[in-house]
């Protein structure tokens, strides 16, 4: 089986507190354990997992990297989510749901700082492409301060057919343009939507605009032009968020 390296106090936590991957090994850095390590390492206890204690340049070596915190797990790989498996929970459920897309991120940051804020307002599953966008890696875990751990994330190989499937599940589809007219704040976010990204360079590639039923902005005044993506993404979901809770 294929396995990897999560690094860090949040994503390993989060991974353990989760339970959606195998874990092989927890590495606890021998030197100055911390209050927040020691809770990292009784988790794991409690949970029988076998527990190593390397220094922190051996763990520097496994992790690839000197910011992992003094903690480290081996992980099988992500748990994805398959699309047919999200479509059939959005057709027997009835909440009201809010699923994001995400088009050509191809940052690990920013993949991982939607993916928190869109765990934080409770988004029913992120999807991005397998093509042109950043993958579901330990960095990303920690970007995401252990996000990913929790959310439901689906790869698909085409997003213009699955903007297509979720309209068919009825969804409105809303893609972020700043050139739009429409401003995300007098836009009706309260009905089943699936809210559309695009990249840091681009935006969204023409073709996933074309299908979207509708474009928004986000206002702006001042010499900067654009929100950095994960900020934008931050910004419409959290409007889906004040939206729903003032519908309530």
């Amino acid at each position: 089986m294929k396995t990897e390296i999560l690094y860090g106090i949040h994503p390993v936590s989060e991974a353990l507190r989760a339970g959606r991957r195998d874990i092989f090994t927890i590495y606890i850095a021998k030197e100055n354990i911390s209050k927040r390590l020691e809770k990292v390492l009784a988790l794991a206890e409690s949970l029988k997992i076998p527990i190593e204690r390397p220094n922190s340049l051996h763990l520097k070596n496994l992790s690839g990297t000197a910011h992992h915190q003094g903690v480290g797990a081996k992980v099988g790989p992500y748990p994805l989510v398959k699309f047919s498996e999200l479509l059939d929970g959005i057709r027997g459920a009835k909440s009201n749901p809010c699923i994001l897309l995400l088009d050509n991120i191809m940052d690990p940051r920013n993949l991982g700082a939607l993916i928190r804020t869109a765990l934080c307002i409770d988004t029913d599953a992120v999807i991005i492409p397998k093509d042109r966008s950043a993958r579901p890696t330990p960095m990303v875990s920690k970007a995401s301060a252990g996000a990913l751990e929790h959310i439901r994330l689906v790869r698909v190989t085409n997003m213009t057919n699955t903007i297509k499937a979720l309209k068919k599940s009825g969804l409105w589809v809303a893609g972020m343009h700043k050139t739009s007219d429409k401003s995300i704040f007098y836009n009706d976010l309260t009905v089943p939507v699936a809210i559309v990204v695009g990249g840091e360079e681009s935006g969204i590639r023409p073709l996933v605009k074309k299908h979207c039923d509708f474009l928004m902005s986000i206002p702006q005044i001042g010499p900067v032009d654009s929100l950095n993506a994960s900020v934008a993404g931050a910004v419409v979901m959290y409007e889906v968020f004040r939206q729903r809770r003032l519908s309530v």
